[in-house]
């Protein structure tokens, strides 16, 4: 009897398990048909390869359209501006990542509530030629991942591959911020315009010379610029203060005097690191921001100018007028309407004093950190 009971229990084990290894390959294979099922939103590299425009459209906002011309992407809406090389790339690059891997619900029923409807959701849609290669609507995101909608198909799905920075840009954010770039090895002068006066800096060798003409504005400054305005006396400037004239020393042989002889004579404080610490800054020149349209730049008349002339002649000119926030100020190339906004410690060499250009000059600036001799090309704008 007892062996009766054993092997009934026995039977009866062996069948629970049989059926439940059945449930679980049904269950598998449910999933997986289930898997099957669900939109393909990769695309292939060819594909990828040849999108010719980008459009993204957040609820609320102008639509923000990429084309490809030739070689080059621009920025077409809601700007006319060329738009950033690598940010572009970077976008198509995740293409290749983007997949559904799960449903939510094959329904429109959730399209509110996963924020995957046209009131809420952030469209994209990529094109080749004429053709729409795809066409999303990214919603919500939680603990079940990214919901997407794809368009043509009912349903809300989770997408994986998803990186929100690159879909979520403001328009600016899309745009080509590097406004100039050369090799500082390469400058035979540098020539600066601003209210303190003019500077012209040569390179002499492996060193510069440097000249400074004070403005009528600035010679009556408290000396903020590193020159004192000249004293006067009845209307006549004080010969006083003039250095007299030193009867000559003959000359030594151990070359003592050749040591004293003014490096930069007319301007002695003069010290060329400063001009290569300039050109450090400026050499790869990008935005921070850009202009509002209304916003009073102060580029027009009497703006500062920067001429930079490298040794085959070519130049480089850049107009900076006011402060946008802070420091931070507005510039412009003479040859393109784009008005780029510059970080202060940038900015502070083409609007600096004289003292700027001495060996007693001070420090970067407060609040500049010697950014502008970065790299912010890939810099990523934090949206609105």
């Amino acid at each position: 009897v007892k062996i009766g009971i054993a092997l009934a229990a026995l039977l009866g084990a062996g069948g629970y398990f049989y059926v439940n290894r059945g449930d679980a390959r049904v269950e598998r294979e449910q999933r997986a048909q289930s898997a099957s099922a669900l939109p393909n939103i990769t695309l292939p590299k060819e594909t990828i390869d040849a999108i010719s425009k980008l459009e993204f459209k957040a609820a609320g906002k102008d639509p923000i359209v990429l084309e490809k011309k030739g070689d080059v992407w621009e920025v077409v809406a809601p700007v006319s501006a060329k738009a950033s090389k690598a940010d572009v790339k970077s976008l198509l690059d995740a293409l290749k990542d983007l997949k559904t891997s799960d449903v939510i619900d094959r329904t429109q029923a959730g399209y509110a509530q996963y924020e995957v409807d046209e009131k809420k959701g952030l469209g994209f849609t990529a094109y080749r030629g004429q053709e729409k290669v795809l066409d999303l609507v990214f919603g919500t995101s939680g603990t079940r991942g990214q919901m997407v909608r794809v368009m043509g198909t009912d349903g809300i799905y989770v997408a994986q591959g998803y990186q929100s920075y690159l879909f979520t840009k403001e328009a600016k954010g899309w745009r080509d911020k590097l406004i100039f770039e050369f090799e500082d090895v390469n400058v035979a002068s540098v020539d600066i315009e601003n209210e303190h006066g003019q500077y012209v800096f040569v390179k002499n060798g492996d060193n510069w010379t440097g000249s400074f003409k004070a403005s009528g504005k600035s010679a009556k400054t408290d000396g903020a610029d590193g020159a004192k305005p000249d004293a006067t006396k009845d209307g006549k400037k004080d010969e006083a203060k003039k250095p007299e004239k030193k009867a000559e020393k003959p000359a030594k042989k151990d070359g003592a005097d050749a040591e004293k002889k003014p490096k930069n004579p007319g301007w002695e404080e003069f010290d060329g690191k400063q001009v290569e610490d300039m050109l450090r800054a400026l050499k790869k020149l990008s935005a921070i921001d850009f202009a509002d349209k209304d916003a009073d730049t102060g580029l027009g008349e009497g703006a500062a100018k920067i001429t930079i002339t490298m040794k085959d002649g070519s130049k480089i000119v850049l107009l900076a007028g006011k402060t946008q926030k802070g420091q931070n100020r507005f510039v412009k190339k003479p040859d393109d309407d784009t008005v780029y906004v510059i970080t202060d410690y940038a900015a502070g060499w083409i609007v600096g004093a004289k003292s700027k250009f001495e060996a007693s000059s001070a420090a970067p600036p407060a609040g500049g950190h010697g950014h502008g001799d970065l790299d912010l090309s890939d810099l990523q704008l934090p949206p609105e």
